[in-house]
């Protein structure tokens, strides 16, 4: 079996050394360089690492990922795009070993796209970027991904671990106008979610509730068009408890369910918070197939419940979720306080 690490890249000398000492395992590294002005060429060089240039005006990621693509030997069995910024992680080699005996087209994985300041993962989901050598192309002129093609697809999830750590320095800000030639040549869903939500980041409520419309309408994606859905809500608070009711019935997560019992939590809708926070504390599997949030999986479903019993007069209750929450989150002084006053209300009688 052979392996190839592969990219494109401009400006990423600081990156170059992690990048290539994470995927050591590999038989074959490939980086395409875009235009880079530092070191990024003669340092890839130095290491050892095969080196292809590839100038593209206007700039589009597809066309310069399928020249990095085209630039690898035929007798490759597997492809890793691996960003410069971003990580392999422990034992992976043997895992697609495994993908290859199972005759897969693409191996999935656990792709952690950030973190939070204890380095706990903040963000992840499956990731798809490992795939066979023939049979695929890149699409998308921003976002883009791999598609195979003159086959059915077979995928299968392995345990394999990638880790993206950004460098927040570097300016995106070509991205806006690249989303918007991409949803221009082809409004599909993808287009439009990520074209909708770089408005939202810049702020630009109206024109991302705009786009965010006109993606929900033809989104077959549950998951996705849920977190469209919470983004929608905040875009527009006015109408926030109709989107966020609709991501609960379009993808019953834990993320979309929590989300519309913090919205009761602050309007003090104190039966629909509980209510809601129940479901939420009830949902115990993460999805993977989009994106888990890490604010959904600590103590806020347990202390939600419990914050709400308490409004609600029922003691018992909130004194029992009040403890769960604690238990999550141990060092919080404000689930402390609350754990002291629901045992003062029920009198020391738990």
């Amino acid at each position: 079996m052979k392996v190839a690490v592969y990219t494109i890249a401009k400006n990423e000398a600081k990156h170059v050394k992690r990048w290539f000492d994470s995927a050591k395992g590999a038989d074959y590294f490939l980086i395409c360089d875009t235009g880079s002005e530092d070191d990024t060429v003669k340092i890839a060089k130095d290491l050892g690492i095969n080196v292809v240039e590839c100038r593209v005006d206007p700039f589009r990621f597809d066309v310069a990922r399928n020249y990095a693509l085209a630039s690898l030997p035929l007798d490759i069995d597997w492809c890793i795009a691996l960003d410069m910024d971003e990580m392999l992680v422990g034992e992976w080699r043997s895992e697609l070993e495994k993908a290859l005996a199972d005759d897969v087209d693409r191996a999935y994985y656990r792709f952690i796209t950030d973190f939070n300041e204890d380095g706990t993962p903040k963000h992840e989901f499956d990731g798809f970027r490992i795939h066979r050598r023939k049979n695929v192309y890149w699409s998308h002129p921003v976002h883009e991904v791999p598609r195979t093609y003159g086959k059915k697809e077979v995928t299968k999830r392995y345990n394999i671990e990638v880790w993206h750590k950004p460098d927040n320095s570097k300016i995106r800000s070509y991205y806006l106008p690249m989303l918007e030639m991409a949803a221009e040549e082809n409004p599909e869903p993808r287009n439009l979610y990520y074209l909708a939500r770089e408005y939202y980041y810049k702020e630009n409520f109206e024109k991302a509730l705009e786009v965010f419309k006109r993606y929900v309408e033809i989104s077959k994606f549950p998951a996705e068009k849920g977190f469209a859905l919470r983004l929608m809500a905040k875009c527009d608070p006015a109408n926030a408890e109709e989107y966020l009711t609709q991501g609960t019935e379009v993808y019953q997560s834990r993320e979309a369910v929590l989300a519309l019992a913090n919205y009761y939590y602050e309007k003090k809708q104190w039966k629909e918070c509980n209510y809601s926070s129940k479901v939420a504390f009830g949902i115990t599997e993460k999805t993977t197939g989009f994106m888990s949030e890490s604010w959904a999986w600590g103590h806020m479903a347990a202390d939600l419940v419990a914050v709400s019993a308490w409004q609600l007069g029922n003691w018992k209750e909130a004194y029992k979720f009040g403890k769960i929450a604690l238990k999550l989150s141990p060092n919080d002084e404000r689930l402390k306080k609350n754990m002291q006053f629901y045992k003062e209300k029920m009198n020391g009688n738990v």
